[in-house]
């Protein structure tokens, strides 16, 4: 029975955000813009760390892992917004859209936890300095990146299954320009109320446990500040520390604001714009940010562009 409804509906239709044509056009312009800057940010950060040896380091391979994330996330679903700005081509088949959907929440649970990661090493370098190097060893790394890619994915499949095996069988319009939890919840012809509630809890259990690590670190790293208080101690914390504190802001706040809530409080237009804000702009914004507030990623980036002059 549960195979029959699934198969009821065989394909979604995109809400756009605009159905005049002269809107659409400037959409495009705009959206395909920020997705080229998203794309040459990202992967000139990565080239930079990739070549430049004084960029060897835990916090860069982090951050080389945090670029890779904000490569695939808009890439996920932009190019198909693109798509139906530009062709009027908004319906995409069930398949598709699990894919999607399975696509987007892996890089969306990934990013939490690597952000933990992130924080967890801040920490380490800070309060812990002389014995960083021994601990945030290669073979750490390498385990702590490959855990939070391997979190990301259980829980990918966890939402999925969730979603996806659900009967969709009356209206397939979805109020988003991509497949996501809340908009999918919402269209789903029989009751999410359990399936919500295991969301919620698995979104809090997790979601909650990340943030917590992060807000114990830089409480550790506050307290480290406050107990040296060396000369020049504040500058050289909040250059270490500011631009994965910022990143971190930035994130939490437009997830939490999507994800952790019941589907009751959904709104279309509202939930249309908040989840650009870390689809789109967050990608777009952490290599700026994290190049902004590091000399050393200055001197990288700089090399990088000389050479491709160069070679040009």
């Amino acid at each position: 029975m549960q195979r029959v409804n699934l198969s009821a509906v065989s394909e979604f239709v995109f809400v756009g955000l605009s159905d005049a044509p002269e809107i659409r056009f400037l959409l495009f312009v705009l959206f395909l813009l920020i997705y080229l800057a998203t794309m040459a940010g990202n992967i000139t950060l990565l080239i930079a760390i990739g070549t430049d040896s004084h960029l060897h380091s835990p916090m860069y391979f982090f951050l080389g892992n945090l670029s890779l994330l904000d490569l695939l996330c808009p890439t996920i679903t932009m190019p198909k917004m693109l798509g139906a700005l530009l062709l009027e081509h908004k319906e995409i088949s069930f398949s598709g859209c699990l894919f999607q959907h399975f696509s987007l929440i892996d890089v969306v649970g990934t990013e939490i936890f690597l952000l933990t990661v992130m924080a967890y090493d801040r920490y380490m370098a800070v309060c812990h300095p002389l014995r960083y190097p021994s601990i945030m060893n290669t073979k750490l790394c390498a385990q702590l990146a490959v855990g939070t890619w391997a979190t990301g994915l259980l829980n990918s499949l966890l939402h999925t299954s969730l979603v996806f095996t659900l009967s969709f069988c009356g209206p397939n319009k979805i109020q988003q320009y991509y497949c996501d939890i809340p908009p999918m919840l919402a269209l789903s012809c029989s009751s999410t109320h359990s399936r919500e509630l295991v969301i919620l809890v698995v979104a809090g259990v997790l979601g909650g446990s990340a943030c917590v690590v992060t807000v114990v670190s830089y409480i550790y790293i506050l307290q480290e500040i406050l107990a040296r208080n060396s000369p020049g101690i504040w500058h050289k914390a909040f250059s270490t520390c500011g631009s994965h504190l910022t990143v971190v802001c930035l994130f939490y706040g437009t997830t939490i604001c999507t994800y952790v809530r019941p589907s009751f409080t959904y709104s279309p237009h509202r939930d249309r714009v908040v989840p650009m804000l870390y689809g789109m702009l967050t990608p777009l914004l952490n290599p700026i940010i994290y190049s902004l507030r590091n000399k050393e990623v200055k001197c990288a980036l700089k090399r990088v562009i000389s050479q491709v002059r160069r070679a040009l």
